[in-house]
C-alpha cells in the first residue's frame, strides 16, 4: 500500500478535501457578506455623526426589515415610478427622504386603507419583496446637513457659503430674474417661480430646501443677510403673502420657489454617494424621482 498508486490516492483525496475546503470556505464569505435592511439601517445610525433621536419619522415604513438585502435604491421620494423602477433593478430596500403615503407620519389622516391608490401602492410593496425606509430627520441633523450639502453641490456655490451659517451664500451680483433661471437651469425645474422685482440687484442668498414652514421662512428674510430666499415649496397665503407685502412696502425681499422634488433631490444623491463609503456589500443606486408638475407652456412646446 506504500506503491506509488498508494500515494497517488492520497494526493487525490487531500485534493478532493483542500477544494471541499475552499468551497465552504467562498460559501461562508458569501453569506458573511448577506446584509439585512434592519443592519443596513443600525450602520446608517452609527455612522451617521449625530446622536440618533428616539422619536423621529425615520423609521421602517414597509417591509420586513429582516430581509436581506439585494441592492439599495436612495431616492428623494418613493413614489409609485420609483417603486416600480428599483423593483425592476433588484434594488429592494428603498432608502427614501421624503414619505412614501401621504402624510409626514405615513398615515394620511382621513384617508381609508382600502382608499385604492394606497391600497395598489401597499400591494406592490409586498408583492415585490420591498423594504421602504425613511432617512430625513438624521440626514438634515448632520453636519453638514446631508441635503444643504448635496444643493450646494448642484448649485456650484460652496465658494459662495458663508462660514458661521451653511445656510447663508454671497453670490455674484445678478437680478431676481436671473437667479431664478440659474436655479431652475442648474436644477432641471421648468416650475421655478419667483415672487418680487425681476431686475433687482441682489448678492445675499439664504437656502432652504424642502418645506421649512412659515416661521424659519420669515425668520431667514427678517435678516440683513439675505435679499433672496430659495425654498422648495411654501404656503401662498403665508410665505408668499409676506413677500409679496415686503415687496408692495419697498424693502429688498425675493422669494424663489424651486418646487419641492428639485430642492432636496441632490441631497440624496449625496446620501448614495456617502452610503457607498461603507456598506460595500450590495449594489447603491440613486433612483431620481421625476417632477410631477408640467406647465402650460410645456404642453403648448410638446404640441
Amino acid at each position: 500500500m506504500n506503491g506509488p498508486r498508494a500515494v497517488e490516492n492520497k494526493v487525490l483525496r487531500l485534493s478532493t478535501m483542500a477544494v471541499l475546503l475552499l468551497l465552504a470556505n467562498t460559501g461562508a464569505r458569501g453569506q458573511a457578506k448577506r446584509i439585512t435592511a434592519r443592519e443596513v439601517v443600525a450602520e446608517i445610525q452609527k455612522q451617521v455623526g449625530v446622536e440618533w433621536q428616539p422619536t423621529t419619522v425615520d423609521t421602517f415604513k414597509a417591509g420586513n426589515p429582516d430581509t436581506f438585502v439585494t441592492g439599495i435604491a436612495v431616492t428623494m421620494m418613493a413614489t409609485m415610478d420609483v417603486l416600480e423602477r428599483a423593483a425592476a433593478k433588484g434594488l429592494n430596500l428603498v432608502i427614501t427622504h421624503e414619505p412614501t403615503f401621504y402624510a409626514h407620519l405615513d398615515t394620511p389622516e382621513g384617508l381609508p386603507k382600502s382608499d385604492p391608490v394606497w391600497q395598489e401602492k401597499r400591494a406592490f410593496i409586498e408583492k415585490h419583496g420591498l423594504v421602504v425606509w425613511r432617512f430625513h430627520d438624521h440626514w438634515h441633523k448632520r453636519k453638514p446637513d446631508g441635503i444643504e450639502a448635496g444643493m450646494v453641490r448642484a448649485l456650484k456655490w460652496t465658494k459662495y457659503q458663508q462660514p458661521h451659517d451653511e445656510h447663508l451664500f454671497v453670490i455674484p451680483e445678478t437680478t431676481v430674474k436671473q437667479l431664478a433661471e440659474e436655479v431652475a437651469t442648474k436644477l432641471d425645474s421648468p416650475v421655478v417661480r419667483y415672487v418680487g422685482a425681476p431686475e433687482m440687484k441682489v448678492t445675499k442668498i439664504a437656502l432652504s430646501p424642502g418645506s421649512a414652514g412659515f416661521q424659519a421662512e420669515t425668520h431667514a428674510l427678517e435678516s440683513d443677510e439675505a435679499e433672496v430666499l430659495l425654498v422648495g415649496e411654501t404656503v401662498e397665503w403665508e410665505t408668499v403673502e409676506y413677500v409679496d407685502d415686503a415687496v408692495a412696502q419697498g424693502r429688498r425681499k425675493a422669494l424663489v420657489i424651486i418646487g419641492h422634488i428639485p430642492s432636496e433631490q441632490a441631497g440624496m444623491e449625496e446620501c448614495t454617494r456617502w452610503l457607498k463609503k461603507f456598506i460595500p456589500q450590495v449594489p447603491i443606486e440613486f433612483v431620481a424621482t421625476k417632477q410631477p408638475f408640467a406647465t402650460v407652456s410645456q404642453s403648448k412646446r410638446n404640441h
